[in-house]
Protein backbone atom coordinates (compact mmCIF):
# COMPACT_ATOMS: atom_id res chain seq x y z
CA UNK A 1 0.00 0.00 0.00
CA UNK A 2 2.73 2.40 0.63
CA UNK A 3 3.33 2.73 -3.56
CA UNK A 4 -0.48 3.48 -3.73
CA UNK A 5 -0.39 6.07 -1.28
CA UNK A 6 2.76 7.65 -1.45
CA UNK A 7 4.31 6.90 -5.04
CA UNK A 8 2.56 9.39 -6.89
CA UNK A 9 3.95 11.93 -4.62
CA UNK A 10 6.92 12.10 -6.75
CA UNK A 11 5.41 13.18 -9.74
CA UNK A 12 2.86 15.48 -8.22
CA UNK A 13 3.03 18.33 -10.37
CA UNK A 14 3.34 16.48 -13.53
CA UNK A 15 0.66 13.65 -13.24
CA UNK A 16 -2.97 14.66 -12.87
CA UNK A 17 -4.49 13.80 -10.00
CA UNK A 18 -6.96 11.69 -11.59
CA UNK A 19 -4.20 9.44 -12.92
CA UNK A 20 -2.43 9.16 -9.90
CA UNK A 21 -6.48 7.92 -8.39
CA UNK A 22 -6.60 5.36 -11.52
CA UNK A 23 -2.92 4.18 -10.52
CA UNK A 24 -2.82 4.55 -6.95
CA UNK A 25 -6.44 2.08 -6.68
CA UNK A 26 -4.59 -0.14 -9.20
CA UNK A 27 -1.78 -0.92 -7.27
CA UNK A 28 -4.16 -1.30 -3.91
CA UNK A 29 -6.54 -3.50 -5.70
CA UNK A 30 -3.54 -6.34 -6.51
CA UNK A 31 -1.86 -5.52 -2.90
CA UNK A 32 -5.87 -6.04 -1.17
CA UNK A 33 -5.74 -9.45 -3.29
CA UNK A 34 -2.93 -10.57 -1.10
CA UNK A 35 -3.67 -8.94 2.21
CA UNK A 36 -6.86 -10.12 2.26
CA UNK A 37 -6.15 -14.06 2.06
CA UNK A 38 -3.12 -13.47 4.08
CA UNK A 39 -5.31 -12.14 6.91
CA UNK A 40 -7.39 -14.89 6.73
CA UNK A 41 -4.61 -17.59 7.01
CA UNK A 42 -2.78 -15.99 9.54
CA UNK A 43 -5.37 -15.21 11.91
CA UNK A 44 -5.78 -19.02 12.48
CA UNK A 45 -2.41 -18.48 13.93
CA UNK A 46 -1.81 -15.14 15.74
CA UNK A 47 -4.99 -12.80 17.46
CA UNK A 48 -6.18 -10.00 15.68
CA UNK A 49 -3.57 -7.19 17.71
CA UNK A 50 -0.63 -9.49 16.83
CA UNK A 51 -2.08 -9.48 13.28
CA UNK A 52 -2.50 -5.20 13.12
CA UNK A 53 0.76 -4.83 15.48
CA UNK A 54 2.51 -7.48 12.54
CA UNK A 55 0.76 -5.66 9.95
CA UNK A 56 2.57 -2.72 11.38
CA UNK A 57 6.04 -3.23 11.71
CA UNK A 58 6.07 -4.67 8.03
CA UNK A 59 4.27 -1.25 6.91
CA UNK A 60 7.47 0.97 8.61
CA UNK A 61 9.78 -1.26 7.29
CA UNK A 62 8.75 -0.83 3.16
CA UNK A 63 7.83 2.73 4.30
CA UNK A 64 11.26 3.60 5.10
CA UNK A 65 12.86 1.53 2.47
CA UNK A 66 10.26 3.44 0.15
CA UNK A 67 11.82 6.48 1.41
CA UNK A 68 15.04 6.29 1.39
CA UNK A 69 15.55 4.58 -2.08
CA UNK A 70 12.37 6.09 -4.01
CA UNK A 71 11.41 9.20 -2.50
CA UNK A 72 15.05 9.63 -1.57
CA UNK A 73 14.10 10.82 2.20
CA UNK A 74 16.68 10.98 4.54
CA UNK A 75 15.34 8.72 7.86
CA UNK A 76 16.20 11.21 11.25
CA UNK A 77 16.44 9.68 15.18
CA UNK A 78 13.00 10.40 15.75
CA UNK A 79 11.87 7.84 12.72
CA UNK A 80 14.04 5.48 14.23
CA UNK A 81 11.92 5.89 17.38
CA UNK A 82 8.46 5.84 16.20
CA UNK A 83 10.62 1.85 14.88
CA UNK A 84 11.59 1.03 18.41
CA UNK A 85 7.67 1.83 19.35
CA UNK A 86 6.73 -0.43 17.16
CA UNK A 87 8.93 -3.28 18.08
CA UNK A 88 7.87 -2.50 21.89
CA UNK A 89 4.33 -2.98 20.60
CA UNK A 90 5.21 -6.36 19.68
CA UNK A 91 6.85 -6.96 22.69
CA UNK A 92 3.71 -6.58 24.58
CA UNK A 93 0.85 -7.82 21.84
CA UNK A 94 3.01 -10.87 22.08
CA UNK A 95 4.21 -11.55 25.44
CA UNK A 96 0.57 -13.22 26.26
CA UNK A 97 0.80 -15.47 23.43
CA UNK A 98 4.87 -16.87 25.05
CA UNK A 99 3.10 -16.64 28.41
CA UNK A 100 0.57 -19.50 27.43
Amino acid sequence: MTFAWYGHLKYVKSTPVYWAILISWGIAFFEYCLQVPANRIGFGHMTLPQLKVSQEIITMVVFSVFAVFYMRVQLTKNFFFASLCLVLAAYFIFKDAAAK
